[in-house]
């Protein structure tokens, strides 16, 4: 971080001393994705990789080709009883050495997009020299020897050697063509000049098994290279997660940051504003009730109540953020004991009673009897049901009518629902409303407008109770709202106890 950046966890939530290092992680998301998102490699992506495999495989079966190689030169003077044979042995062992040699020095050297061109041409020139010491194998004769065995032995030896250099060299193409071309050449030569039956059918063989022998190699290097890419591929994705897992931390840490500077905030702006709101909500509650003496203008008396208002108002949107805060950040204890839902919902219904009075609202609850208590924490279920009844007899019209019913649900937990025929809130609207500080388009245009927070802590209320919200609203036809206690909340009933007889005492006895 740079010199005189604050490394405190109340700074900025845009912390702008990281601008820096965003740029770098968006192109490197950018550049990943694009490479993701092209269908085919471009040409010559792999070729370092390619030329690594081909060099690995060279070294670690550099020991089969000279095995092979004593094993035809022991056969071939057993069948000719021709030393010469030896000659072409070690001419073919040198060419082979010499490969080897070049792979040593291309592994032990630092390959990269242009010097893998150059290897892979000194290593082609390699297997050329190999192929023409296999070109001399094959314009040998007999002349003391039955011509179709020795013309089998030939065949199944360069067979077998073209099969061997087709298995280890497939990922330098076309490394096949170019070793065993001379070999067709000098066949073709050969048959050409004698013209035998054997020799034509040879070099139709050879050349078959050749092309043959090409073309598997060519699809084993494709299918290598599908591997490749597609380890590429992967590797991309790991690198894209990863950045994307830095990406999250960072966010992650600056939602932390800015978290802990709210709480900070809310902590001490709680007693700062609460202080002077009381100064205000007392004074103005004793200028309006005139106890120091009378107002003579009554514009003042309706000033004192207007500001008694707004200040009613001011602490109940500081107390429910604090509230909202508390149960976000997991310090919203409950004091739990139990309690009885029906005494609690009679008890909202008087307290709104008089506003629903004033709008000739009609409440009509319908309770079950002999509901069981519940095991929860009092307070916060008032707070819970006297939410809903407010939200309730603020969106009701004139006239109106709220059902609040307390019962039994099918699960035997205990719920109180809410209904309303009010204007309703439209289905779109509903994930809004719920969210905190949400509120619909009814509720922005009304003339009672809140916070926005009343349904966040109702839903943050009932989930430390292990409870439930529901809200169920059509447009034009009104408001059902349900909190919903668990099973496990509801205490059971123990049965009376029956009179039975006294236990005598026991008396002690001591050793």
């Amino acid at each position: 971080m740079g010199t005189g950046v604050s490394t405190s966890t109340d700074k900025n939530i845009v912390d702008k001393s990281r601008s820096h290092r965003n740029k770098p992680v968006s192109k490197a998301v950018r550049l990943t994705r694009e490479r993701l998102q092209s269908s085919h490699a471009a040409s010559g992506t792999f070729d370092r990789d390619v030329l690594v495999m081909y060099i690995n495989t060279v070294l670690q079966g550099a020991s089969i080709v000279p095995l092979f190689v004593m094993i035809i030169a022991a056969l071939g003077v057993y069948f000719t009883e021709n030393t010469q044979i030896f000659l072409w042995a070690l001419l073919t062992l040198t060419a082979h050495a010499t490969n080897v040699f070049l792979a040593r020095r291309a592994r032990g050297q630092e390959i990269n997009a242009t010097t893998a061109r150059k290897w892979r041409r000194l290593l082609l020139f390699g297997q050329f020299m190999v192929g023409c010491c296999w070109a001399v194998f094959a314009l040998q004769d007999c002349m003391a020897c039955e011509p179709s065995s020795f013309l089998l032995y030939k065949g199944a030896t360069l067979l077998i050697a073209l099969s061997i250099t087709a298995m280890s060299n497939f990922m330098l193409t076309p490394s096949v063509l170019i070793t065993f071309a001379p070999v067709v050449l000098g066949l073709i030569a050969q048959a050409g000049l004698s013209r035998g039956i054997l020799e034509i059918s040879l070099t139709a063989v050879f050349t078959t098994t050749v092309i043959l022998f090409n073309y598997i190699s060519d699809r084993l290097f494709q299918s290598n290279l599908r591997i490749l890419a597609y380890q590429a591929e992967k590797d991309d994705l790991i690198a894209e997660l990863e950045v994307a897992k830095s990406m999250s931390d960072e966010a992650r840490r600056r939602a932390e940051e800015a978290n802990l500077a709210k709480s900070r905030f809310l902590a001490s702006m709680s007693h700062e504003l609460r202080t002077p709101l009381n100064a205000i909500l007392g004074f103005s509650e004793v200028m309006s009730a005139e106890v120091m003496g009378p107002l003579n203008n009554a514009t003042y008396k309706e000033y004192t109540s207007d500001i008694h208002r707004s200040g009613e108002h001011l602490l109940n949107l500081i107390n429910e953020i604090l509230d909202l805060s508390r149960i976000e950040a997991g310090k919203y204890e409950l004091s739990e004991e139990a309690v009885s839902l029906l005494n609690i919902s009679e008890d909202c219904i008087g307290m709104v009673q008089l506003r629903a009075r004033g709008k000739n609202i009609t409440i009509s609850p319908q309770f079950e009897a002999e509901l069981p208590a519940v095991w929860a924490d009092e307070k916060s279920l008032r707070q819970v049901v006297l939410n809903l009844l407010s939200n309730a007899v603020k969106f009701t019209p004139q006239g109106g009518e709220i059902r609040v019913k307390v019962g039994w649900t099918a699960g035997g937990g205990q719920y109180i629902s809410i209904k309303d025929n009010g204007p309703g809130i439209p289905e779109e609207e509903i994930p809004v409303v719920l969210s905190a500080f949400g509120q619909g388009s009814i509720a922005i245009k009304s003339a009672e407008q809140g916070t926005g927070l009343g349904l966040p802590i109702v839903q943050a209320i009932l989930a430390k109770h292990d409870g439930q919200f529901i809200l169920k609203s059509k447009l034009r036809e009104g408001t059902e709202v349900i909190a919903i206690l668990p099973a496990k909340r509801v205490l059971q009933t123990v049965p009376a106890v029956e009179d039975a007889p006294a236990v005598s005492r026991k008396r002690r006895s001591f050793a």
